[in-house]
């Protein structure tokens, strides 16, 4: 399993410190150090649309007007703290944040 965050993100920490305890073993990734692979971007993009660009982030709202209404892709190429954290990759799936769906999917 693969968890994409940052490490200053309170929902990424406690997501990563949850899968943990319950034994599954999570390699973490971190969109700010790391990056996000361009292919890896398109198919999030694909799965989750424009749900997957965090519009309530402090990056957000320090975009120009046209920078928001550029292409979301080459948006979060450039910034991916944009992009909804976490993002949790399985070998059978992708999942965008950590609600209780996302728990529910994962821990039982």
């Amino acid at each position: 399993m693969q968890l994409y965050g940052l490490k200053t993100c309170d929902t990424t920490r406690k997501a990563l410190k949850t899968l943990r305890e319950a034994g599954l073993e999570v390699t973490y990734i971190d969109v700010r150090s790391d990056g996000v692979p361009a292919n890896l971007l398109s198919w999030l993009l694909v799965a989750f649309g424009e749900e997957l660009v965090n519009k309530r982030s402090t990056t957000w709202r320090g975009l120009s007007d046209s920078a928001r209404a550029g292409d979301a892709h080459e948006l979060l190429l450039a910034h991916p703290t944009l992009m909804k954290r976490p993002v949790i990759h399985t070998d059978e799936d992708f999942y965008l944040g950590w609600g209780k769906d996302v728990q529910a999917q994962l821990l039982d």
